[in-house]
Formats: structure tokens, sequence, C-alpha cells
């Protein structure tokens, strides 16, 4: 998919902006112009919440009583166009037909964003890496959602058991419905994870040699409760016979400490956790290989070409990361936020747009 042209109204800091592009675009200007802005309202077209985690009201400008996003697009063969009204509550039309719900644009409107607030993945705790992975399988699996809601009812029950348990051998048979229903549905998970970084080996290899001038190797490792196999019942079976085996631990901390909701994804450079060892340009080169993976993927399974949004990525960056961001990201249209205006001089082909006090300038 291609976006052509945008146009926003009473948008956080922009009152009036219309913007047509091109195949590479770089958004460049000082802090606080509304270069995230602007990305930030490409991103809304996906269905999703504000990356930044801010309310819908809150997008409005200041001072107004409602804001419109208008998105002129080219997807699934044809040319289309989707419109965003923001008030007290948000209302859609996909090419002019209202839509219940945000969500519906997803169908047709698909992003991958790379924000400074990614870098958790990296390092923070394994939730937020585990976020990646789940976020990613539920564009790709419809039952995914639902798979991890079932998951996460089951959890919240089996953990209701254990803070309000009386006595162990009362515990220990309560519970054992509960670990079967976790232990299935929790196997899916682990497999589909598994199968996910499998899949996805080969396409962020690629693009961190790219990166990193062929001398460094990413690798993504899946850390669970033991060792896993790819035989699903097998799976099932380990984690069953684990959670029945961590009972006491789990009387005594009044929660369940095994399954997927605590694996974790491992990030590996060289052979050695970037996490510990990582330098901010690596740790940065890192999230953004995985994201970029993350589209090259979504567009084989789907057919659909995702757009990348690059929320200031070539901060901490050498000039040689930066010039493969910019020069030699295929089959993607993409997005480029960025406050040095040196950047953009060795952009080879593509379009620029200062952004100067929510408007863009000359």
């Amino acid at each position: 998919m291609k976006i052509s042209k945008i146009v926003l109204e009473n948008y956080r800091n922009i009152e009036n902006l219309t913007a047509e592009f091109d195949d590479v675009n770089i958004i460049w200007g000082e802090n606080a112009q509304g270069k995230t802005n602007l990305t930030e309202a490409i991103y809304l077209f996906t269905g999703a919440h504000s990356f930044r985690g801010n309310k819908d009201k809150e997008l409005i400008m200041f001072g107004k009583n409602r804001s419109r996003l208008y998105l002129e697009f080219y997807g699934n063969n044809r040319e289309q166009n989707a419109e965003i009204e923001i008030e007290k509550r948000k209302k859609v039309k996909l090419n002019g037909i209202a839509k219940k719900s945000a969500t519906a644009l997803g169908d047709e409107i698909k992003t991958v964003i790379f924000s400074p607030v990614h870098l958790s993945m990296v390092k923070d705790g394994p939730s937020e890496r585990r976020k990646f992975i789940d976020s990613a399988l539920c564009q790709l699996k419809s039952n995914y959602r639902n798979l991890l809601k079932n998951y996460n009812k089951a959890l919240e029950q089996r953990n209701y058991i254990l803070k309000n348990s009386e006595s162990l051998h009362q515990t220990e048979a309560t519970l054992e419905i509960w670990d079967m229903s976790l232990a299935k549905s929790g196997a899916k998970i682990i497999y589909q994870r598994m199968k996910y970084i499998e899949a996805l080996a080969p396409y962020l290899k690629d693009i961190f040699k790219g990166l990193s001038g062929g001398s460094e190797e990413i690798e993504l490792k899946y850390i669970g409760a033991t060792e896993f196999t790819d035989d699903i019942n097998d799976i099932e079976n380990k984690l069953y016979d684990t959670l029945r085996t961590h009972i006491k631990t789990d009387i005594i901390n009044h929660t369940t400490t095994k399954g997927p909701h605590r694996d974790d994804i491992e990030i590996l450079i060289n052979s050695k956790s970037v996490k510990l060892y990582g330098s901010q340009g690596q740790q940065r080169s890192c999230v953004l290989a995985m994201k970029l993976a993350e589209a090259s993927l979504l567009k084989e399974k789907t057919g659909i070409e995702p757009v990348a949004l690059l929320d200031d990525v070539m901060s901490e960056l050498d000039e040689k990361r930066q010039d493969y961001i910019l020069n030699h990201i295929k089959n993607l249209q993409v997005f480029i936020t960025c406050c040095d205006k040196e950047t953009i001089l060795r952009l080879k082909k593509g379009k620029t747009f200062h952004i100067e006090n929510g408007k863009i300038v000359p």
C-alpha cells in the first residue's frame, strides 16, 4: 500500500496541513514543532490508539472542539480514502462509508511504527518484548487475539484461587482444571511465538546485516520455563507439568509464576545480550531491524505492504546506518522524522518536509 495525501485540521499543534507523499519522506525540524504529530496522525488510520498513549480528546488542538484527519491511499489494488473525526468520540469513514469502529480501518491500512518509546523492548523487562511478538501475531493471525484473551481469563481465575487459598491440598485439586486450560491455550501461544521468531529470522538477519555493514549478526531466542520443541502436544504436556510442580511457589507468591505470560525473547548481537552489552546505537538498531523485519514478514504473509513510520530514528546511529535507512529500505513506503538538517542532504530520492509551528515551510 502507499499513502498519497493527508489533510489535518486542528490536530494537536497542527491547525491546517496538507501534504502529498513519495516513497521516501523525511519530516524534519526542531523539537516540539509537529513532526511526530504528523506520523502519529498517519498511525491512527490503522485503527489503533496513539502510540504515545494519549486519550482521543487530547489529540484535539487546544481551544478547538473537533479535529479532522483525511487520508488518500492506494491499497488492495485501488485508490481509497479514509476520514477520522475526533470530537466527543471518534467517528470513522472508509471510502465515504461510516464505520462502527476505527478498527475497521486496520483491514485496509497497515503500518509498523518505530518510536523512542519502543527502545523499552531492549532496555526494560520481558513484557515489552512479548508485546512486540503478540502485536505482530495479532495482525497475522485472526484468532491469536482470542487465544490471548482465553489464556488471560484462565490465568485470572487461577490467580484468584491462589490469592484466596486456604490449604495446599484443596488448592492443588481446585487448580487442576485451570492448569489444564492454561496448558492448552498457553501451548498454542508459545508455539505461535516460536514459529513467528523462526519466520522473522531471515528478514531480521538480512536487515541487520545491512544496518551494520555486515559486521554484526542478530539473533532472537525464545526463553520459556523449560526447553520447548516444535511439537505442540509436547509443549502442552511440559507446560502442564511445570504449572503443577510450581503450585507451592505460586501459593507463596499468590500468583502464577510460570507460563507464556512470564516468558521472554532474548535479543543477541554476535551471541551477546544486547540489553547487557549493547551500545545505544546497537540497541536502537536492534529495535529498528525488528520493526522492519516485521513489515517484511507481514507483506509475505498477507500480500499487503505496510507503511514504515520511523520517528526520531536517526539519533545515536552512525552515518553508515543512517545511509541504510535513507537509501536502502526496499519495497516499503517510509516516513522518517529527524531534527538534523544535514540528514536530508544524504537522501538520494524522495521528498522532504520542513515542519515549523505545525506548518510545512520552505
